[in-house]
């Protein structure tokens, strides 16, 4: 009887699902930054030729999730304090102008989305889940991204999200920050709730300023244990 291997891809599957399944790898920190990929293992393990695999690193590179050094290979890319700054300094701005966008031009329903999504938030910190709590947060921040029907505002907010994710912490386990970020949310919904511009943008990029803040926090506090 032949045994399949679970790992190998099938034949006609294109490139993007091998980078899938790396990103996969990546975000889940089975793949570390830093982590050199040794091209012949992976194709191996999926049984895949190193053609689609490569071009599966090059969607991987684009997006800043590994870097191609010549004559080196490909590594996992290490993300910095300074580029975590640089990051969410743009993120504040774009995820900022999403915000207005979507307080000026928001129909009543999908103001109502907002306010439903918000709610589970309330209740996941309720309930202390922060699991659930990041979720929400995820899909009320696609939820405003999709309201602005700007595709390339989306897609730069998404691809910048991808880079933060490399990042060895998460900033709701900062203590105190769960409950900081509901406030945050709920400026922000009331800012939408009233129909303003100005105060929904501010509002967020305090929010996104708020998750740096909280992720340099637990930076500071390993780096003294170390």
């Amino acid at each position: 009887m032949i045994r399949m291997n679970a790992n190998r891809i099938a034949p006609l599957a294109l490139y993007q699902e091998v980078a899938e399944r790396l990103r996969e790898r990546i975000f889940s920190h089975e793949l570390p930054p830093g982590t050199w990929i040794d091209e012949q293992a992976v194709a191996d393990q999926y049984g895949i030729s190193r053609t689609p695999l490569r071009e599966a690193l090059k969607v991987l590179a684009s997006e800043g999730l590994v870097t191609l050094k010549p004559r080196r290979g490909c590594y996992v890319t290490e993300i910095s304090e300074t580029d975590l700054d640089e990051i969410f300094t743009v993120l504040a701005l774009l995820e900022g102008q999403c915000a207005a966008t979507s307080a000026r031009d928001a129909s009543d329903d999908e103001i109502a989305s907002l306010v439903a999504m918000h709610k589970t938030l309330e209740a996941a910190a309720r309930d202390g889940n922060i699991d659930q709590f990041f979720e929400g947060n995820q899909a009320f921040h696609a939820r405003l991204q999709e309201i602005t029907g700007n595709r390339w505002l989306q897609h730069c907010i998404e691809d910048l999200r991808k880079v933060v994710k490399l990042s060895r912490h998460h900033s709701l386990f900062s203590e105190g920050r769960l409950e900081q970020s509901l406030g945050e949310h709920r400026l922000i919904l009331d800012a939408f709730l009233a129909r303003d511009p100005q105060a929904a943008e501010q509002r967020m990029r305090e929010h996104i300023a708020g998750g740096r803040s909280a992720l340099a926090r637990i930076a500071a506090a390993r780096e003294q244990a170390a």
